[in-house]
């Protein structure tokens, strides 16, 4: 059940807000709207609003509570772009989604449904069978003899790779994978890179708030065709415990009590597993498996992230325990999910 908010908290989600909305006015709107209100309102009909006469941008304070705030953000923008077709536009005597709106929308990727949540794209049925495929080849992964494991998987990407190369791609959405953080370490990013080079996404770390706590961080969202989201979202979430996993088993073989060269491990076995990958794409190029990209998915990108900046790390040092983390990474076998897992991992790729 969500409770009400405390006046700290509530004073926080509005700040949030406010910083959501001048980031959006800047680089998608090129500062061309004027500041509103912003409040939070009891009126659960509207995830979000846009008052015109009142100049306020009004949300639902359930609808804040409940929702990831990459979600929030998609509802403002759809709310910013009403307020862009009234009062730069002067679209006052459209319906609420008629042509300027639309035509807004339609420019700068934003999603015209009334209700303002993003559309995740559907799986349709050649999609959900190449998933399928996919899925069995996973589970032949799981063998105990580690050629046929490494067999499998290596069919699995194969698999995907040709499917990317040989459809036509269409319905780009995106997803937000794991909980914002305040500090991304050195294996997150390993993880991304795995993610955006290996299975077809597009990947940036954009900001993020808990409206629950009013705490910042940053978080991963992903870009992509509705078959690529679901299986790199199953990897990300097949990463992240793997990489637990294999620093708990190298604490016990080494006699090690405590976590201090934790990160640095898995730091390691997500470097070891991208040059695994890596190697195995060399290997597709001297086939002729090539996938040169995907256009609409560059724009789909662009439109939703109009002004980006690289951040150059300079990553973790190299000590044994990385080391050993990369060599335990080399040895990572992509296979069929696990029970209990979170719930960031692939939905048709469970059981």
């Amino acid at each position: 059940m969500i409770g009400s908010f405390n006046a700290e908290i509530e004073g926080a989600i509005l700040r949030a807000l406010l910083q959501g909305w001048r980031d959006l006015n800047y680089f998608h709107f090129k500062d061309a709207l004027v500041l509103p209100r912003f409040e939070l309102s009891d009126n659960d009909q509207h995830l979000g609003e846009w008052r015109r006469l009142h100049r306020t941008i009004a949300f639902s304070r359930a609808f804040v509570r409940s929702q990831p705030w990459g979600v929030v953000l998609e509802v403002l923008k759809h709310e910013m772009a009403h307020q862009y077709a009234h009062e730069v536009l002067g679209a006052v005597d459209e319906t609420a989604h008629g042509p300027a709106f639309r035509a807004v929308c339609a420019r700068l990727g934003i999603d015209t449904s009334a209700s303002g949540l993003p559309t995740e794209g559907a799986v349709d049925a050649e999609q959900e069978k190449a998933l399928r495929r996919v899925t069995r080849l996973l589970a032949l992964a799981e063998s105990p003899n580690a050629n046929e494991a490494q067999a499998a998987m290596n069919a699995a990407r194969k698999l995907m790779l040709r499917y990317n190369i040989d459809t036509l791609p269409t319905g780009h959405s995106f997803r937000h994978l794991g909980e914002p953080t305040g500090r991304t370490q050195e294996s997150d990013r390993w993880l991304a890179t795995v993610l955006g080079q290996h299975f077809f996404v597009s990947v940036i770390w954009v900001p993020s708030f808990d409206a629950n706590t009013g705490k910042t961080g940053r978080v991963l969202e992903i870009s992509g065709t509705a078959p690529n989201l679901e299986l790199a979202a199953y990897v990300h979430t097949f990463l992240k415990e793997t990489g637990e996993r294999l620093w708990r088993a190298h604490k016990r073989e080494h006699g090690i009590r405590a976590d201090k060269e934790r990160q640095r491990f898995i730091a390691g076995a997500m470097r070891g597993f991208h040059e695994k990958l890596t190697e195995g794409a060399r290997e597709s190029r001297e086939e002729g498996l090539v996938w040169v990209g995907d256009p609409k998915l560059a724009e789909y990108h662009a439109k939703r992230h109009p002004s980006v900046r690289s951040v150059k790390y300079g990553g973790a040092a190299r000590t044994e325990a990385w080391e050993q983390g990369r060599a335990a990474g080399r040895e990572i076998v992509l296979h069929k999910p696990v029970s209990g897992q979170t719930g960031g991992s692939g939905r048709l790729l469970k059981g």
